[in-house]
C-alpha cells in the first residue's frame, strides 16, 4: 500500500463524454429561462448579420463592400460576444456549489471545462441557426418586393456563415468562464453562499 502523503493516490478521472453532454443539457433545463434569453440574444445578432448579409448579397452579388454596414454588423456581433459572455460567468457564479461537488467526486479541471464549452455549444447553435434563418428569410422576402431576388444557394451561404459565425463567437465567449469555474477550488466552492 502507498505511503498517505503520495498524491498519486488522488488523481482526478474525467468521466465519458455522456456524462459531461448530460450534465450541460441538465444546466440548461434547470435555467431554462435565462439560457432562452441567452439564446435569443445570440439569435438577434446573428439574425442582424444575416439580413444584412442577404441584402448585399440580393444588391450587388456580394462584391460590393461597405465600411459603414462592416462597423454595423461588428459592433452588433461584439455586444452579443458580450452579453453571452456574461451570461456564461453568472452560470459560473449560480453554479458555486455544483462545481465543487463535481470536483469533490473525483471531476477534473478539464472535465468542469468540456461541461460549459458544450452548454455553449448548444445554446449557440441553437441561437445562431434560429437568427440566421430569420434574417435571410426576412432579408430574402424584403429583397425580392424589390425585384432583387435572393438565390436559394445564395440564401444557404448565408445561414451557413451566420451559423458558424454564431458558433464560434459562443465559444469564444465561454473560455473565460470556463476558465474561472476550472480553477475554482473545490472545498472553497462548497463553503460559498449564493
Amino acid at each position: 500500500m502507498k505511503a498517505t502523503g503520495d498524491k498519486r493516490q488522488f488523481k482526478n478521472v474525467d468521466p465519458p463524454f455522456w456524462v459531461a453532454w448530460n450534465q450541460a443539457l441538465a444546466s440548461i433545463r434547470v435555467r431554462f429561462l435565462r439560457q432562452m434569453i441567452t439564446s435569443i440574444g445570440i439569435a438577434l445578432g446573428i439574425a442582424f448579420f444575416a439580413s444584412m448579409q442577404t441584402l448585399r448579397v440580393a444588391e450587388s452579388g456580394g462584391d460590393k463592400s461597405d465600411a459603414q454596414l462592416r462597423w454595423l454588423v461588428t459592433t452588433s456581433l461584439v455586444m452579443c460576444l458580450v452579453g453571452v459572455t456574461n451570461s456564461m460567468l453568472m452560470s459560473v457564479t449560480e453554479r458555486f456549489r455544483e462545481i465543487g461537488t463535481i470536483k469533490c467526486l473525483g471531476a477534473s479541471d478539464s472535465f468542469i471545462v468540456r461541461v460549459f464549452f458544450l452548454e455553449a455549444l448548444l445554446l449557440g447553435t441553437a441561437g445562431s441557426l434560429t437568427g440566421s434563418i430569420l434574417g435571410v428569410g426576412l432579408s430574402s422576402f424584403v429583397s425580392s418586393m424589390s425585384k432583387n431576388p435572393v438565390t436559394f444557394p445564395q440564401a444557404l451561404g448565408v445561414v451557413l456563415l451566420g451559423t458558424l459565425i454564431g458558433i464560434a463567437m459562443t465559444i469564444v465567449a465561454a473560455i473565460a468562464p470556463a476558465i474561472q469555474a476550472a480553477k475554482m477550488p473545490a472545498a472553497a466552492a462548497l463553503r460559498v453562499e449564493v
